[in-house]
């Protein structure tokens, strides 16, 4: 269970700052998400922790040993990417055990780890075939065997499941979730999609332009977000950021509750006027675009709605709704930095 630690960790291509000064520490065992938009340097965080690249400033230790300057072979780290890079002239048994014969990992040793490998991952029957006979989910789980087999220290991912759809890739995060659970070794997964994030992380990253804007536990992210970027950037639909009173107020689409006729305020309430535009029918809920009716500036907003009372709706009326004061978030207008206590 290896601690992955970042100490003012830099790294400059020319005069752009794809890593810009990051600290920060793993939990031994834990899978740490990193999630952010393309560009935001993620994936050349993720190279220097494999040894891919070198830093151009600052430092990387695995379980308390600098690695800069070590080799990636050197590192036992193991990297899983979004191209699985199985060769295809090779057999699935041959592409498993090829890392440990690199290694020069005794031959006697090579039968024992790849049936525990195979058997853990659920492909022992696939061992005979040939790459281009496989499903993407199969060639996922081999990719992931031969990572495996080597014994690594820490796993690092870098979007192994985009290449997947939608259907294939639900199921593999459930495998990568339960692989993680059954093995305890340390994992940092690059990805943009939020959903991957929330789902398998213990804990997430985000990050933008070469900095961690926060990390902590998925639902820290989700209900208590740092600054306006991770409100926007976590959470489908985003969270509606609505400016009032000289600071912006953050409300999740589902905090919204519409007031029905003829029930008075309730003064632990703040109140919106919201005129829709839009009106999706999502089978169990509702989700009603709209503007907020009295805002400093039009605001647009998400709110998710029950389905019996979404169908009750129209476009182009408006509608009363009430925010409880402890759902709120409050950022700074200018810095975008969330206000805490600012909310009672």
């Amino acid at each position: 269970m290896a601690v992955l630690e970042l100490r003012g960790l830099k790294r400059r291509y020319g005069k752009i700052a794809a890593v810009d000064g990051i600290d920060l520490e793993t939990e031994g065992g834990e899978l740490l998400a990193i999630l952010g938009p393309s560009g935001s340097g993620k994936t050349a965080l993720m190279r220097l922790v494999a040894g891919l690249e070198q830093p151009s400033a600052g430092d990387v230790l695995i379980d308390g040993r600098s690695v800069v300057g070590v080799p990636p072979r050197k590192r036992n780290v193991a990297m899983v990417f979004q191209s699985y890079a199985i060769y295809p002239h090779m057999s699935v048994r041959d592409n498993i055990t090829f890392p440990l014969a690199s290694r020069g990992v005794p031959p006697r040793l090579w039968q024992e780890r790849l049936g525990r490998t195979a058997s853990l991952l659920g492909i022992s029957h696939l061992l005979d075939r040939r790459p281009g006979g496989l499903s993407g989910g199969e060639r996922q789980r081999v990719a992931l065997a031969r990572a495996l087999v080597r014994e690594p220290e820490l796993f690092v991912f870098d979007e192994p499941l985009s290449a997947l759809d939608a259907q294939v890739r639900s199921v593999a995060r459930a495998e990568l979730r339960d692989l993680h659970a059954r093995t305890g070794i340390s994992m940092l997964y690059v990805t943009h999609d939020q959903l991957e994030a929330l789902g398998l992380g213990d804990r997430v990253a985000v990050m933008d332009h070469g900095h961690v804007h926060q990390i902590g536990r998925p639902q820290e992210l989700y209900f208590d977000p740092a600054d306006t970027f991770v409100a926007r950037f976590v959470g489908n639909p985003p969270m509606n950021l609505i400016e009032r009173n000289g600071s912006v107020l953050g409300v999740r689409c589902e905090h919204f509750v519409l007031r029905e006729a003829g029930h008075p305020a309730d003064p632990a309430d703040v109140s919106f006027r919201v005129r829709f535009d839009q009106l999706q029918f999502l089978g169990a809920e509702w989700l009603a675009y709209g503007v907020e009716a009295d805002g400093e500036r039009p605001a647009h907003i998400v709110v998710r709605l029950a389905q019996d009372q979404g169908q009750r709706l129209r476009t182009g009326e408006t509608y009363p709704f009430a925010v409880a004061r402890r759902r709120l978030r409050v950022f700074d207008r200018t810095s975008g930095r969330r206000m805490p206590g600012a909310e009672s």
